[in-house]
């Protein structure tokens, strides 16, 4: 994370390290912005999954997704709702089409 922010959205934010041997992701969900567990792994599978079929059409970097800040939890009716997994998913795609956009 030393390299600072590369991109980022309201609840995301995308720091890249190159150069690196190959693409390698990372997840940091703090509890102090997804209280429960069910939420924070929910939110790291989504990350995962997300960049498992991305294919990143850059050299090898290092990166890590955090969460800095919270979902608010009257929008979302439990802490691993199909509306959450979809709006993580929505932010992700943002995240890193702003990250990775070719000019």
């Amino acid at each position: 994370m030393a390299a600072g922010i590369s991109a980022s959205t309201t609840h995301f934010a995308l720091h890249i390290q190159r150069p690196a041997l190959r693409n390698r992701i990372g997840a940091v969900v703090p509890k102090r912005w997804a209280k429960n567990a069910v939420t924070r792994n929910a939110i790291k599978r989504q990350i995962y999954a997300l960049a498992a079929q991305t294919q990143f059409k850059t050299e090898a970097a290092d990166m890590v997704v955090r969460l800095r800040k919270t979902f608010q939890r009257k929008d979302f009716i439990s802490a691993s709702s199909v509306a959450l997994k979809q709006a993580v998913r929505t932010e992700l795609w943002q995240l890193f089409d702003k990250a990775f956009r070719t000019p």
